[in-house]
């Protein structure tokens, strides 16, 4: 099931559309289907336990829901008077209003294929999916089969009975203009340039001050500080920038500055080094 929903607007105070803003959005309905085998071994012995007693399947999920088959070999109902078996599919878990599709299979178990088969699936449905109001909701049949008919056919066998059973839970959606918000990491850049800086390798320039040198690189500072920018790259350029010296500060903290101001971004200062 698809309905495709068009909005358009017109411009107010206008007799014909002289601007349009067009938006989609698509209706999706469908199944999701999942199937389980229930295997009734000893079926002499669960016969004559009484109306309304039942075997149970284990609970297997389809949809998001829990389900279980439920078997009543002396029938569910008093006035069936034990003559038919009846086979039930329930909510097995807290749910309201779920819609979906079943269909329950007594298997015939000669290998001629001649299941017995009471299904949902691909048949016009008259009044749509069925909706199971609550956990324990139920859908099957009273009188599935008659007893005595089950007893001498190729379904029972070795003493057994198969139940194939299949749950389309029905699931709707809208679909809209997708929008994609995509987290960006905070930047790093300046922890990265600290530990260049820090490390080494590939400086190309030293600075000497008051006797001590430290290496450095020429992008990094002119990337950071627009003094450096100007000094190493500028049209006012020295020749020899391999090696600058800085005055009026003390080894100590220039290391600090250049450091923490490589990082930062805002390396500077008050006096422009000399080259």
């Amino acid at each position: 099931m698809m309905d495709t929903i068009r909005v358009c607007t017109e411009v107010p105070g206008s007799s014909k559309s002289t601007a349009q803003s067009l938006s989609e959005s698509t209706s999706r309905t469908e199944t999701i289907n999942g199937s389980h085998e229930f295997k009734i071994s000893g079926y002499s012995l669960v016969k004559g336990m009484g109306i309304g007693k039942y075997v149970a399947s284990d609970t297997f999920m389809v949809g998001g829901y829990s389900w279980a088959i439920y078997f009543y070999p002396d029938g569910k109902s008093p006035e069936d008077n034990s003559v038919y078996v009846s086979l039930f599919i329930a909510l097995a878990s807290e749910g309201a209003d779920v819609r979906a599709l079943f269909e329950l299979t007594l298997v015939d178990q000669s290998g001629n294929e001649r299941h017995k088969v009471h299904s949902h699936f691909g048949r016009t449905l008259e009044s749509g999916p069925y909706t199971l109001k609550y956990r324990g909701s139920m859908w099957g049949y009273k009188r599935f089969f008659k007893r005595s008919l089950l007893e001498s056919s190729d379904y029972l066998k070795d003493n057994s009975l198969l139940v194939r059973c299949c749950v389309g839970v029905v699931k709707s959606r809208t679909e809209g203009p997708r929008s994609y918000n995509i987290p960006v990491p905070v930047s790093d850049l300046g922890q990265q340039f600290g530990k260049l800086l820090e490390s080494e390798k590939g400086a190309d320039i030293t600075f000497d001050v008051d006797g001590e040198t430290f290496p450095a690189h020429k992008l990094v500072l002119a990337a950071r500080s627009p003094v450096f920018r100007a000094q190493l790259f500028g049209p006012l350029r020295s020749e020899n920038t391999k090696c600058i010296t800085i005055e009026d500060i003390e080894a100590p903290i220039f290391k600090d500055i250049l450091f923490t101001r490589v990082q930062s971004g805002t390396l500077s200062w008050g006096a422009a080094p000399v080259l």
